[in-house]
């Protein structure tokens, strides 16, 4: 069997087993293609399923009231789109895609099986989710706190160490398929300050366009400058359970509590 792109994402950061990995490719169902600009999910939309990237980009939005929209985060090859409607069962987002993108179904109850037939890979998946959960909670908090080169350099930043775990993106260019429309909803930017943010970040000779290619020259220098850390590199793995079944799991009673 082939490997799925949910496996090859999470075995960048754990040796999976032969079950663990046969427990994801079985995980993935229906194949579905969307053209760029394609609604796949529409906030408030009823939901029953979740999805894994195959090819392409896509992002989660936000309608705000004046009209316009926050993007909360952007997916790539690996990812499980349209968690942000796992708690519920309606979408909380509306997931579109940035580029031709292809997309793998997974059934609500499906990956929630997989939770207690391979603890081992629910564990890793929460890891994975924190990691992501804080470098968007960080790139948000700084829409409000910082200049516009600040938030441009943050955002190609933290989508090249996303590209790095998720496509294997070696080097530091890459291919932006996002307009300056979406640049500026993602970081909280009108497209005149977004153009000026991108001029400023090349006149500074760290980063360079041609086209829709991002290369930047000095990653260490340019994430020092604007106060980056890759959230998304490295998770750690230590504390997860061991492989095997839950009836492989201690249960043994838990110490009694200390009365104060």
């Amino acid at each position: 069997m082939h490997d799925s792109p949910l496996e090859t994402r999470l075995s960048r950061h754990l040796a999976l087993t032969y079950a663990e990995r046969d427990a994801l490719r079985r995980l993935e169902r229906r194949e579905r293609a969307f053209r760029a600009g394609d609604i796949v999910v529409e906030e408030g939309a009823e939901i029953d399923k979740l999805y894994v990237v195959a090819s392409g980009w896509l992002h989660g939005s936000v309608r705000l009231k004046d009209g316009g929209r926050q993007i909360l985060r952007f997916y790539f090859v690996g990812d499980i789109t349209t968690t942000f409607s796992i708690a519920w069962g309606y979408s909380a987002a509306t997931l579109r895609a940035v580029s031709n993108a292809t997309l793998l179904e997974i059934p609500k109850p499906a990956f929630g099986r997989l939770f207690r037939s391979h603890p081992r890979l629910g564990a890793l998946l929460y890891a994975v989710g924190a990691s992501e959960q804080v470098s968007m909670a960080e790139r948000l908090t700084s829409v409000g706190r910082t200049d516009g080169f600040t938030r441009i350099a943050t955002l190609l930043l933290d989508i090249r160490a996303r590209l790095r775990v998720v496509d294997g993106l070696n080097g530091s260019s890459f291919e932006l398929p996002l307009t300056q429309q979406d640049l500026g909803d993602a970081v909280g930017l009108t497209k005149t300050h977004v153009s000026r943010s991108l001029k400023a970040l090349t006149e500074t000779g760290l980063v360079e366009r041609t086209g829709r290619i991002i290369r930047i020259n000095d990653v260490d220098r340019l994430a020092a400058m604007v106060d980056f850390t890759d959230r998304h590199g490295e998770i750690a793995t230590d504390w997860l359970p061991p492989t095997g079944t839950p009836d492989d799991v201690d249960h043994s009673p838990a110490p009694e509590r200390a009365h104060m």
